[in-house]
């Protein structure tokens, strides 16, 4: 059985990796396409293909599930074809120690994709993103037409609102405006800087315009009254610095996707989203979603032990490796549906990420169950007739 793994695994490996680069040289060629418009004398075509090389590991992660099904269904497919499958199964092997050498060789798979989720995929999205913040001027990700947005509090209930105009690389930035607020709400100070960094725990902001509100001025503007203190103070500074939970790498946490972080920078940004009271729903989903990523590969490898036994019995490589598609592409819809649904129905996080490969997995091996005992039910469906 050593030896027909290793044969088995060479198949698939060779197959699959075929089928990879096929499908990351198509959508490549797309998005090329796609992006050529944006060509011009301060964006060259070089620059454009160095943008669509960061991407190329981002595409790897997520084709990676549906190129191995894929792959494993035209090799298994192949196999049949030459009856290789047959002797197999002539030599004593069943339908589930077929599967079982099937995980063994998603193994390696699934240590290769942990790497690429966790190392690989976030530090390209990462230098994709600076490049492009270089580039282009921009980096995509949760902006809206006024910039990105923060929420802070402090021990003594204090919120301050940062709104970050401009990202100029991974620590400094532009364009920012800081609302303070006391206990009640109230506003305290109205900061703008021209530019900052993050560094030491801090915001270092450069070029300050610092107005700061005298406690009076509520009461003073609720009874329409006068006084002779200045309601407000204007201060020019060249340097501020201010303390802030928020760092670089939060920064970039909130432009990247969050099923494309590093699950420990997920776990930190939801830990600062947590201690200021701001949603996590999503942040948490793409968290199980991680989590469980690795596990998609058995997914798709235990999906195609059923139609490769489909085909030593019925034949036809091509309308297998059809249906291989077809389950792959309607595996990618059912993830993102069930994304949709349990962010709006509000189920919980585990829920959402797992129940689609899940159920996946169990269609998979009911399916392989009823193939692999259709022939022995069959008979005995007979002998019954006959008696």
């Amino acid at each position: 059985m050593r030896i027909a793994t290793r044969y088995l695994a060479s198949e698939i490996y060779r197959s699959s990796a075929v089928v990879l680069l096929a499908l990351i040289g198509l959508f490549s060629f797309f998005n090329l396409i796609d992006e050529l418009d944006k060509v011009s004398a301060n964006f060259s075509l070089g620059s454009l293909l160095y943008l669509q090389a960061l991407n190329l590991p981002t595409q790897l992660y997520e084709l990676l599930p549906i190129g191995l099904l894929i792959g494993a269904v035209l090799a298994l497919a192949g196999l049949a074809q030459r009856n290789e499958l047959v002797v197999l199964r002539v030599a004593g092997v069943s339908g589930m120690q077929l599967l079982l050498s099937l995980w063994l060789i998603t193994t390696p798979l699934m240590v290769g994709a942990f790497v690429l989720s966790e190392y690989i995929t976030p530090r390209a999205e990462i230098q994709a993103s600076e490049s492009s913040l270089k580039l282009l001027g921009r980096a995509g990700g949760g902006r809206l037409s006024s910039g990105y947005w923060f929420k802070e509090n402090n021990a003594q209930s204090e919120m301050r609102l940062i709104n970050i105009g401009r990202l100029n690389d991974k620590s400094t930035v532009a364009d920012i405006t800081i609302y303070e607020f006391d206990q009640n709400q109230h506003l305290q100070q109205f900061i703008q800087a021209q530019s900052g960094y993050f560094a030491d725990h801090q915001l270092h902001l450069q070029q300050v315009q610092r107005a700061t509100l005298d406690p009076n001025a509520l009461a003073a503007l609720d009874n329409a009254t006068t006084s002779s203190d200045a309601l407000s103070h204007l201060d020019s500074l060249d340097q501020l610095a201010i303390n802030t939970e928020l760092s670089a790498e939060r920064l970039l946490a909130r432009i990247l996707t969050p099923e494309r972080m590093a699950i420990t920078d997920l776990v930190d940004y939801i830990d600062y989203l947590d201690q200021n009271q701001l949603q996590t729903d999503r942040q948490t989903v793409a968290l199980w979603r991680k989590i469980a990523y690795p596990f998609t590969l058995l997914v798709m490898i235990t999906i195609a032990a059923p139609i490769s036994f489909m085909q030593t019995r019925r034949g036809g490589a091509g309308s297998k490796i059809f249906i291989g598609i077809l389950v792959g592409v309607g595996f990618f819809m059912a993830n993102q549906l069930a994304l949709n649904l349990g962010m709006l129905s509000h189920w919980q996080p585990w829920v959402t990420a797992l129940l689609p490969s899940l159920l996946a997995l169990t269609l998979a091996l009911i399916s392989l169950i009823i193939i692999e005992n259709k022939q022995r039910w069959g008979r005995k469906g007979q002998s019954l007739h006959e008696h």
